[in-house]
């Protein structure tokens, strides 16, 4: 059966169709209210003219389909379509910053608290997200010198001989050894701590109150302290949350800028009535195609008089929308489903510039997604403003959305303390990174192994803090153990000498030098110090902790131009010593093949010359200089030969 009869068998209920090629691909996710009426309406030649979408049906082959019961479902359906087969005539969201949650490890047999940004089914609670993204290390900072659960990576399966410095500072109830704390009393702590990330304060408060008077009963005043002060921080965070609940709603604010088929989108994200902060998306290439997601008899390719009258009326920007391949209704369409559909929570208000056909439909279903969580949740509302304070809040959204469009493609250059903050970001480091150290190793098949580490502070390299290594413990090809050691020599010496540890250690490598790394600094009895490796080919970051979780980033980032920058500085002083050395092996082993000539007559003799070459053609007396005359004769005397 053809594509076309396969059309005419299609049902007239609501459902998702996926166009596939001839590679059995799928190219683009629709969905549709009357299937056969939706698919057929491609290949009315009279209704596509341009000729993008001559490609999508040229390409088109099969399509499949999947009958839902109605709207909402059909919504979700291709939202899960989109993000699974990404379909390149689809529209995809493509998004450089994504805001951290809480993690409680609860299927540890000591549960541990981290800022992650990854959502995983591995038995661990998640909470957020949160922005500005160090209110999640505040948070978490906060659960470490109150509730005293710890963030740390020490293996806590088994018991240790000595605790880290967390437990000596009071920010670690001390886990890791036997004799500092109970699982019960570590329990309890995991609990007050889920009360707090789940934003239950009575209970907690009540739960502290009574075990604050069990304590005092008991005359351990000290515990009773403890929970005392438990309490008031508690009920100042509470009534923080008040105000700011008193102050506004929530919502999430979009503003866009268009121009020579790139895309720039800024989302404002508004709580209790701040704005407190900004994420940006790019598109360096819209899609081939963008289906307009109306009914067939009212398709528009995006040139037609009514459209652009509307966008202008709006004060939508209407760049970059000529040649039919954005439709801003249907671009937010896909955008707002792709945010929105399956998250743990959304805004209570979405202001967009423009209107799309679903908007209602996908209302009723962010909706029903935040009542399952929440049955008293309040019902989601997407808002088209068309004056007053809220379409002024688009309007500076897309202001700034123009700013994103000149700093990404018109290839602005940030400064220093943007670039470090989007690196913190990035990388979750726990402060600005103002001094990161590289490592790499050199070698040609084990031989004249080296290693450079090379340091990046305040915006430049500095070289006077540049160091090499001979590696000595190491025989034959093995990076992983030559990391070891030069992470180890390394980190000792900086323990000897009592200085502060950088900002990030970053390793020129995969996984298997990222963990050599870390195991060196964990002999040395250092942890909690931020560690990440960038790999060569697919310039890929992966931190240490979450392995699990590499990080992306797009070709652009200053942040990523930034590591490949160390990484190569690394790479090319790692190289040019390696280089030296084996150049001054060639041609010691060379003289040392002279009779009479040994290794310090050898090195005397290079450092005079300089060079091989210059030993070859020195005359007699020259060498003389350096050497006596019978060894002066055995060297003109190989060299003739």
């Amino acid at each position: 059966m053809d594509l076309h009869q396969k059309i005419r068998t299609l049902p007239t209920e609501p459902g998702v169709y996926l166009y596939k090629n001839a590679e059995g691909d799928v190219i683009y996710v629709g969905k549709a209210k009357n299937l056969r009426s939706r698919v057929a309406s491609y290949f009315r030649a009279a209704r596509w003219e341009d000729a993008k979408t001559d490609t999508l049906v040229r390409e088109a082959v099969d399509v499949d389909y999947i009958v839902v019961a109605n709207n909402k479902e059909a919504l979700a359906l291709e939202n899960n379509f989109i993000k699974q087969r990404k379909p390149r005539f689809n529209i995809l969201l493509r998004d450089d910053k994504t805001y951290p949650y809480v993690k409680l490890t609860l299927g540890e047999r000591f549960p541990r608290v981290y800022v992650t940004r990854r959502l995983r089914k591995d038995g661990s609670a998640y909470y957020g997200p949160y922005f500005p993204a160090n209110l999640a290390y505040r948070i978490v900072d906060l659960i470490h010198r109150n509730f005293l659960v710890p963030s740390c990576k020490v293996d806590l399966t088994r018991y240790h001989p000595r605790p880290c410095l967390q437990y000596y500072i009071k920010r670690c109830l001390g886990p890791c050894v036997e004799t500092l704390t109970t699982p019960e009393v570590y329990q309890e702590a995991v609990r007050d701590v889920k009360l707090f990330l789940e934003g239950r304060p009575t209970d907690l408060t009540r739960s502290l109150e009574a075990r604050m008077e069990q304590a005092a009963q008991a005359e351990e005043y000290e515990r009773a302290a403890r929970y005392r002060d438990l309490i008031s921080t508690v009920e100042q965070l509470q009534e923080r949350q008040r105000i700011a609940a008193a102050e506004g709603d929530d919502a999430d604010v979009f503003g866009y800028h268009c121009e020579k088929g790139m895309l720039a989108v800024n989302l404002f994200h508004m709580r209790g009535g701040r704005v407190l902060d900004r994420r940006e998306f790019f598109w360096e290439e819209l899609p081939q195609f963008a289906l307009p997601e109306m009914p067939p008899s009212e398709c528009s390719d995006g040139n037609d008089v009514d459209i652009q009258r509307r966008d202008v009326a709006r004060n939508v920007p209407t760049e970059g929308l000529g040649n039919g391949s954005f439709v801003p209704g249907e671009f937010f369409s896909s955008l707002l489903k792709q945010l929105y559909i399956g998250q743990p929570y959304v805004p209570r208000n979405i202001y967009v510039p423009v209107d799309f056909e679903d908007r209602e439909a996908l209302e009723d279903l962010l909706s029903d997604q935040l009542a399952m969580g929440n049955p008293r949740a309040a019902r989601v509302h997407i808002l088209v403003p068309l004056r007053g304070d809220k379409r002024s809040l688009i309007d500076l959204a897309g202001t700034n959305a123009r700013q994103s469009y000149d700093q990404r493609f018109r290839v602005l250059k940030p400064n220093t303390k943007a670039v470090q903050e989007e690196l913190q970001d990035s990388l979750s480091l726990p402060d600005l990174p103002k001094r990161i150290e590289c490592f790499d190793i050199s070698h040609i098949q084990g031989a004249e192994t080296v290693a450079s580490m090379v340091v990046w502070e305040d915006g430049r390299m500095k070289k006077s803090d540049y160091r090499k290594f001979i590696i000595r413990t190491v025989e034959g090809v093995d990076d992983f153990a030559s990391m070891r050691e030069v992470v180890t020599r390394h980190y000792k010496r900086l323990q000897q000498e009592e200085k502060a540890m950088p900002s990030l250690v970053l390793i020129d490598g995969g996984l298997g030098q990222l963990h050599a790394a870390a195991e060196a600094l964990e002999s040395l009895e250092i942890i909690n110090q931020p560690l990440a490796a960038i790999a060569k080919r697919e310039e890929i970051i992966y931190v240490y902790g979450q392995e699990n979780d590499p990080i992306a980033l797009d070709h652009h980032s200053p942040v990523l131009h930034l590591v490949q920058l160390i990484r190569d500085e690394a790479h090319r002083f790692a190289v040019t010593f390696h280089r030296k050395r084996r150049q001054m092996r060639d041609r010691s082993s060379e003289l040392l093949e002279i009779p009479g000539v040994g290794a310090s007559t050898t090195r005397r003799l290079l450092e005079h010359f300089g060079s091989l070459q210059a030993v070859k053609h020195a005359d007699a007396s020259a060498l003389t200089a350096v050497v006596t005359r019978g060894q002066a004769e055995a060297i003109r005397n190989h060299f003739r030969k």
